[in-house]
């Protein structure tokens, strides 16, 4: 029998807004991999912050049997360094103090028996070919990968007995991703994965499902709960077809019922307008068949009661299956040309592949490929005009929009609808707001700050920004955009790219997305040279 390592006693979270994320959760979390799924803002992030500590719950308590370390889902360094991405900083400044000469007993708690991390830091980050990188440089000059595979090395050298990581296959590349799949078919300690990547998933060995400000177990990775998912809809479906056919009896019954109590009254009333028979007596019948009646339709009524409410539960079990939908802008024409690089070297890259000559038509559609690090998002800043190439011209002829991998488009304090109100002031509220909708954005979603939406509440906060703009984007700027989304919202996005027909430059390590969204063209960093392909 495997022992308990996190245990969640009657867990709630309520937000500042008064929004209950989930309530009274008990679960019990053991060495086994286990998988964390749910629906876009569902409290997935935050579920796992409580397991962390991080984070108190507004009622219960989560006990810990082992130390645990948390991978944030958004693995950026800001202002900090390659040492502070990896958690190890403090331990490395402590060492450094001690060794000039320091005795400062604050010191040698903080490096405790940690003596040699500084050499176990190089030599991860040799391993995972990152060598190149200073643990003292700023965090802020790494690419989406190689901060989440620095942010990865620090869980690896934690020495947790249980990890906690946020969609840690997040900008990682393929041979990112494999390497995160091979260390954690090799770890012991516990492990909980918070993501909506399959692959991930069907490596774990148990699959819980937040959903509702409920938790559900399952015995199995993604892909049997999945299968288990689908039976339980079917059913559930089956119960909810069977209680709307019980219900439409049921009322049929009682309007038969109301016809017949409805047939006798009126002969009661007839008989006694031609009866023989005292004032009286006439008004005690007409009471007693009055209230007959009345505790009749009393009767009908918490029928009706018991079959809507059956109604009721059987929706429920069947779940909500809203469907996100993501509108592309129509243009009046289409340019020749939309933005073209002229001899540009990418400022920043550490490769020979760093310059390049490309030229983008209207329509065209091009995914770019390369490892981490090789400067698919520097691209992306040259074209967007955010970033000077170190040579070159680089010149943008359409409206565009860019968003980056850390969502900067967005201001954190106000909220989605605000922002789109002033992206496109032609537009009514109400229209935005019923865009907003079909994105899944109830309404007070859309009118909290977005800093306070979940990674793919954010996500679909920018596109919608981007898309609905006046004018609209005719170049499409988008670097790893399938992150943070769950499936509808993935399914959603690839639906609307398809349908756009403005240019677009996408980065991504998604093979299956890549191929989801009509691409023309392939941009893929050779070993020492940009090339463009068709598809």
């Amino acid at each position: 029998m495997t022992s308990s390592l996190l245990t969640l006693e009657g867990v709630s979270f309520v937000l500042p807004d008064g929004r209950v994320l989930f309530h009274d959760l008990f679960e019990t979390l053991d060495a086994r991999p286990t998988g964390l799924v749910g629906g876009n803002g569902v409290g997935k992030s935050v579920l796992g912050q409580i397991y962390a500590g991080l984070l108190p719950p507004t009622t219960g308590r989560c006990q810990r049997a082992v130390d645990v370390h948390y991978l944030a889902q958004q693995a950026d360094g800001g202002c900090g360094t390659v040492a502070s991405l990896a958690g190890v900083e403090n331990i490395l400044g402590a060492l450094e103090r001690i060794e000039a000469g320091g005795v400062d007993a604050s010191d040698f708690e903080i490096v405790g028996t940690h003596w040699d991390l500084r050499d176990r830091f190089r030599q991860a980050l040799d391993e995972a070919q990152l060598g190149k990188l200073n643990p003292g440089a700023p965090a802020a000059q790494l690419s989406g990968g190689e901060a989440m595979r620095v942010a990865l090395l620090g869980a690896r050298l934690s020495g947790a007995g249980y990890l906690i990581l946020d969609e840690p296959t997040n900008h990682l590349d393929r041979a990112g991703r494999d390497a995160l799949m091979t260390w954690l078919a090799g770890w012991r300690g516990g492990l909980l994965v918070i993501s909506h990547d399959r692959v991930l998933l069907d490596t774990m060995e148990r699959t819980l499902e937040l959903d509702g400000g409920a938790l559900r177990a399952y015995g199995g990775g993604y892909t049997f709960y999945a299968g288990e998912k689908a039976k339980d809809r079917e059913a559930a479906q089956r119960e909810l077809a069977s209680a709307r056919a019980e219900r439409r009896r049921g009322e049929q019954a009682l309007r038969e019922q109301n016809e017949r109590i409805n047939q006798r009254a009126a002969r009661g009333e007839r008989a006694g307008k031609t009866a023989n028979q005292a004032p009286i007596l006439l008004g005690r019948r007409k009471e007693k068949s009055e209230g007959t009646a009345a505790r009749l339709r009393e009767q009908q009524a918490a029928q009706r009661e018991q079959l809507n409410e059956r109604t009721r539960e059987a929706a429920a079990r069947v779940g909500s299956d809203k469907t996100v939908v993501l509108r592309a802008p129509e243009f009046e024409t289409t340019p020749g040309r939309a933005a073209k690089l002229s001899h540009v070297v990418l400022p920043w890259v550490q490769t020979d592949a760093r310059a390049i000559d490309l030229t983008i038509t209207g329509r065209q559609r091009i995914g770019v490929i390369g490892p981490n690090g090789c400067g698919k998002s520097t691209l992306l800043k040259v074209l967007a005009g955010e970033l000077a190439p170190s040579s070159g011209t680089a010149e943008v002829f359409v409206p565009f929009a860019r968003l980056d991998q850390r969502l900067s488009r967005l201001d954190p304090a106000s909220s989605t609808i605000m922002q789109l109100k002033q992206a496109a002031p032609g537009v009514a509220e109400g229209e935005l707001r019923s865009r907003l909708a079909l994105l899944g954005f109830e309404a007070d979603v859309a009118t909290r700050p977005t800093a306070l939406l979940s990674g793919g509440e954010r996500l679909k906060a920018a596109l919608a920004l981007a898309l609905l703009a006046t004018p609209p984007a005719q170049l499409l700027l988008l670097d790893e955009p399938g992150n943070h989304l769950d499936l509808a919202s993935l399914q959603a996005v690839e639906a609307m790219l398809r349908e756009y027909t403005g240019a677009l430059v996408v980065v991504s390590h998604d093979v299956a997305f890549l191929e989801n969204i009509g691409l023309t063209d392939l941009l893929v960093r050779e070993e020492k040279v940009w090339t463009i392909r068709p598809t």
